[in-house]
């Protein structure tokens, strides 16, 4: 008897086609912007965090935080993604490639390694997928990634490929350092965008995007590391 219920009941059509269709689409609008960089790239920018913003509202007035909690989370939310929107426009675009480099280096990395040894889950309430293996293993290729880019810019500052008695492995580790900092914040924005949603019952934060949710889910991790990434260029600028 089950099993002629288990046959009778339709099977879930596969999205992998429109979700294919749509990360290409996607890819190349965000490519198209940065080639043809000025206010393309700027407006591309502004318009992917307006749509974050208007989604997060529309979480949180869903949330049911009462009049004070929701103002705070609008200010909060106005804030978070404006500063990641400034950032990614007034610095070099080449902030913006760290930046998805980063991001997406840490995202297929806390995947793999969270399929291949994922077992002990971080906050299975709010992201049942997120494990503790998927993370360390995006640490570690997120520091490879960045200690990897302390030494093209220790070499590119030298002029030449450092020799050995010149070289200095601190920038390296720092680099490598920040590198980890920077795959526990997308993490952390990632969790941060997962409870909203479930504070407001939605699976995703729109369906503006077929088979990927809407802006703030393409995004969650995008936010943070633009922010820490644009405070560091500043500093080092000033």
């Amino acid at each position: 008897m089950a099993d002629a219920e288990a046959a009778e009941k339709p099977k879930k059509k596969s999205d992998l086609g429109i979700r294919t269709l749509s990360a290409v689409v996607m890819l190349a609008i965000a490519i198209g912007a940065f080639a043809a960089g000025g206010w393309w790239l700027k407006g591309f920018i502004y318009l992917v965090a307006l749509g974050t913003f208007a989604e997060l509202v529309r979480m949180v007035l869903r949330g049911g935080y009462g009049a004070t909690g929701t103002a705070a989370w609008l200010l909060f939310g106005a804030v978070y993604t404006g500063s990641a929107a400034y950032f990614l426009t007034t610095g070099d675009p080449v902030l913006v490639l760290l930046v998805v480099a980063v991001v997406v280096t840490v995202d297929v990395s806390a995947y793999f390694s969270g399929r291949l040894f994922g077992k002990k889950k971080i906050a299975p309430s709010i992201s049942p997928s997120k494990t503790w293996a998927g993370l360390f293993g995006a640490m570690i290729m997120a520091s490879l990634l960045m200690g990897w880019l302390g030494y093209l810019a220790f070499a590119v500052s030298a002029g030449k490929t450092p020799e050995p008695q010149s070289f200095s492995i601190w920038p390296i580790l720092a680099f490598a350092l920040g590198g980890a900092i920077m795959a526990v914040l997308a993490q952390a924005g990632d969790f941060l965008e997962s409870w909203l949603k479930r504070r407001a019952g939605m699976k995703d934060s729109s369906n503006l995007i077929p088979g990927h949710g809407g802006f703030f889910d393409r995004t969650d991790g995008l936010i943070p590391v633009s922010i820490a990434l644009g405070i560091l260029a500043n500093v080092q600028l000033t």
